[in-house]
């Protein structure tokens, strides 16, 4: 029953998030590259055998798979026919109506555009959940205005006294608490200028936020405290219409791009411990607790998580859409396509460097769950 119960709970919410992400990235490079004059063999949902499906009328075999993460749009002709040593003369001979539809055939710009359509979809499918949610229930929102200061901290060290209301913090327009939350949490020991409303008064004071090690989600992480709280009261929604709610939707993707990427670079500088970088584990149990906290959190953290999926491919490792990017990047200057043998050399070289980080962050999770722990005691 435990066994159903954690199913139910935090496998079927992750694969459902997972599987609407997956399908909206898909659907990008599918869009695309259907506009483009590009024919579309497979759409699967989800790699291994397939479990079920249909073929279209267009030809492009639509299916789910055994294995639900992930998923990939396969099209007609992605390599050129002299690419593939291992084919003989007469299945390298293509008909001009073949040639017409290859990927392979297209020209620079748009086979670029088809690779790049992915990570772009995600991005716009956070945009689209944020303003959704922006319009029909509205955004969470509670005033950035100080309701108490922690005796000690570091608020208390810069000046800051209830009452204040935050206008800017760095380059930072403030207008939620909880964007103040957001950014302090991003730079421990990390001189931060803000700008503050004091009665009828505009000063601008400097905070270091304290460095604390918090759990959450099961991790544990470094993060900067400011020691202010909000006021007393409980959070607003604030409806927009579909203009402003689009715009503030574009606002906030904006503003959780430059939060993700800011962690991963403190992430690389030694400043924040790679030990926080989470993988399926524990996404997964984010999931079944979003799912738990209702509706506005689920789609809330859906869309984090498009953020990141699209971050994540726009990165230039080889295998991934930032990779193939880098190739047309080098094609673009060179005038000619990238080595087929160095080509190969560096997809295998992604996998590996994908695999490893699976692996990696699989292990991060299971020691924040304590199972390590918990097989060393059936041991001892």
């Amino acid at each position: 029953m435990d066994l159903l119960n954690i199913i139910w709970t935090y496998v079927v919410p992750f694969i459902g998030v997972l599987t609407v992400l997956v399908f909206f990235h898909e659907l990008g490079h599918f869009a695309v590259a259907r506009r483009c004059g590009v024919r579309v063999e497979v759409f699967s949902i989800g790699f291994g055998p397939e479990l079920f499906g249909y073929t279209a009328k267009s030809g492009t075999r639509w299916k789910f798979s055994a294995i639900p993460f992930g998923g990939y749009v396969r099209m007609f002709g992605e390599r050129a026919p002299e690419d593939n040593p291992e084919d003989n003369e007469e299945s390298r001979v293509v008909t001009k109506e073949d040639e017409a539809v290859s990927f392979y055939a297209k020209p620079l710009g748009q086979r670029a555009c088809i690779v790049a359509a992915g990570p772009i979809a995600n991005f716009l499918l956070a945009i689209v959940a944020l303003a959704s949610l922006f319009m029909i229930i509205g955004q969470p929102y509670t005033p950035a205005d100080v309701g108490k200061v922690v005796e000690g901290s570091a608020a208390e060290r810069a000046g800051l006294q209830a009452g204040d209301v935050f206008l800017k913090i760095d380059d930072a327009e403030i207008d939620r608490f909880e964007q103040v939350r957001q950014i302090v949490q991003l730079a421990p020991g990390k001189p931060l200028s803000i700008v503050l409303r004091r009665g009828q008064q505009v000063i601008t004071v400097t905070a270091v936020p304290d460095a604390v090690e918090e759990t959450q989600f099961g991790a544990t992480q470094k993060l900067g405290r400011l020691g202010v709280s909000r006021p007393s009261g409980d959070m607003v929604f604030v409806r927009y219409d579909p203009f402003t709610a689009v715009w503030k939707a574009t606002e906030r993707t904006y503003f959780l791009t430059g939060s993700i990427l800011d962690a991963l670079g403190q992430i690389v500088t030694g400043k924040r411990t790679a030990k926080e970088l989470g993988g399926p584990v524990r996404i997964a149990q984010i999931s079944g607790d979003m799912a738990q906290a209702g509706l506005v959190m689920v789609i809330q953290f859906a869309a984090i998580l498009s953020i990141n999926l699209g971050l994540i491919n726009l990165f230039p490792i080889p295998l991934l859409d930032g990779g193939h990017l880098v190739f047309y990047g080098i094609e673009a200057i060179r005038g000619r396509p990238v080595g087929e043998k160095a080509m190969g050399y560096s997809l295998y070289f992604g996998m590996a460097l994908i695999l490893c980080l699976t692996v990696f962050v699989t292990g991060n999770d299971l020691v924040q769950m304590g199972l390590f722990e918990y097989l060393m005691g059936l041991v001892t």
